[in-house]
């Protein structure tokens, strides 16, 4: 499949700018390289992408600054934002955020190794209750036995919420580990959406050819709630270095992830749904 082909409209639903001069989190687990609206932009227009959506990385915490400029760059009919937001964040804040093309907030537990679904579930439902007035969501990067521990939680939420990266199912693990029927289930409610996102995280398998098995079974309960994302630039921690080191950016070939997308998704309609219509109803497009 040639990038080149993609639909009118398509989104990449999950990616991070790093510009010089934005102030770190000083707790931030890595440091990242630079990469720019522009050196988005170009991304984008590489892989035949008319959309995108920025996620608030965990370098910068609570400060949005740097994804509200990303965002003003790159235009309100390309870009929509995920924010991090925490209790001293204040509706006055919240609002202009909305204004900026934000469309929901992100809880990351996965970075900070939290694990304890009680405390999960307490910053979902504050998350949750902050931004439901707003017509937003919460997007969540957590295990496959978080999601599992708070699934009927998840379900009565005033909000919707969003599962990163495949919900961290492990291509070894297969569509039979712990946890992953509670993904699915929560995906035929339409409870919930699944970003098929950053499956280079999760396998080792030549091709990734492991996570096939998941991504399918993902699409097939739901595909009116499946997104795609490349995770662009790759960003994260590199074993060996320290939290104020740059971590360097991964190398990812996106143009075959793109192409795996197309294979998952089989039919050219489900394909258009997953790239075109499931992002602009979720971010407003």
């Amino acid at each position: 499949m040639s990038t080149r082909s993609l639909p009118a409209g398509a989104c990449d639903c999950h990616t991070h700018v790093f510009e010089e001069g934005h102030v770190l989190d000083p707790a931030r687990s890595y440091t990242p390289g630079v990469m720019t609206a522009a050196g988005l932009r170009a991304h984008l227009d590489g892989l035949g992408l008319d959309r995108v959506v920025l996620v608030q990385p965990s370098t910068y915490g609570t400060d949005n600054a740097g994804m509200e400029r990303a965002l003003a760059e790159l235009g309100p009919t390309r870009a929509r934002g995920i924010a991090v937001i925490d209790a001293a964040t204040e509706d006055a804040t919240l609002h202009r955020l909305r204004a900026a093309g934000v469309r929901g907030v992100r809880i990351n537990l996965h970075t900070a190794g939290r694990a304890d679904p009680g405390a999960a579930r307490a910053m979902l439902a504050e998350a949750a209750a902050r931004v439901a007035p707003l017509g937003w969501h919460v997007q969540v990067y957590t295990e496959l036995p978080v999601i599992a521990a708070l699934a009927e939680d998840i379900a009565a939420l005033p909000c919707g919420v969003v599962v990163d990266h495949f919900g961290r199912a492990q291509g070894a693990g297969g569509t039979g580990q712990p946890g992953f029927a509670a993904l699915l289930d929560l995906l035929r409610q339409g409870c919930a959406h699944v970003k098929l996102s950053a499956a280079h995280r999760l396998s080792t398998a030549p091709d990734l050819a492991d996570m096939a098995p998941i991504a399918r079974a993902l699409v097939a309960a739901n595909p009116a709630r499946v997104v795609w994302a490349s995770d662009f630039p790759h960003s994260g921690v590199r074993p060996g270095l320290a939290p104020d080191a740059v971590h360097p950016f991964l190398a990812v070939d996106d143009a075959r992830a793109l192409a795996r997308l197309a294979d998952w998704a089989g039919a050219a309609a489900t394909l258009h749904r997953i790239l075109v219509e499931n992002p602009a109803g979720l971010y407003g497009f």
